[in-house]
């Protein structure tokens, strides 16, 4: 999805098909990009993983299929479907696929 601007809404449908869970593979699609967020969809097969990493922004992540394990602060979580994360700005994390997930990340712009 291209970028849009912050003062327009926008639906996006038909992530489970545009974005499958793909055997051995890690990938991920932007779904909104604006200057108050930016929302980007996961789709991991078992084993695969996100190395550790950091981002400048605040950032939300919610397990939406399957589970993963989560590390943030050098703690590990295993999380479920419906389980939220909130990273603060420069947080080092990492994810691994316990089985085949889905996650959505919301990269926020701080006030």
């Amino acid at each position: 999805m291209p970028r849009s601007p912050v003062t327009e809404s926008a639906v996006k449908r038909g992530l489970q098909v545009d974005l499958p869970i793909t055997s051995d593979a890690t990938t991920s699609r932007t779904v909104v990009s604006n200057e108050a967020a930016r929302v980007v969809a996961f789709a991991m097969d078992a084993g695969q993983e996100l190395t550790d990493h950091s981002a400048p922004r605040p950032a939300v992540v919610q397990v939406v299929e399957g589970r993963l394990t989560f590390t943030v602060g050098g703690q590990s979580h295993d999380l479920d479907v419906g389980d939220v994360v909130y990273l603060a700005p420069n947080e080092r994390h990492a994810v691994v696929a316990l089985t085949p997930c889905r996650f959505v990340l919301v990269l926020v712009t701080a006030a």
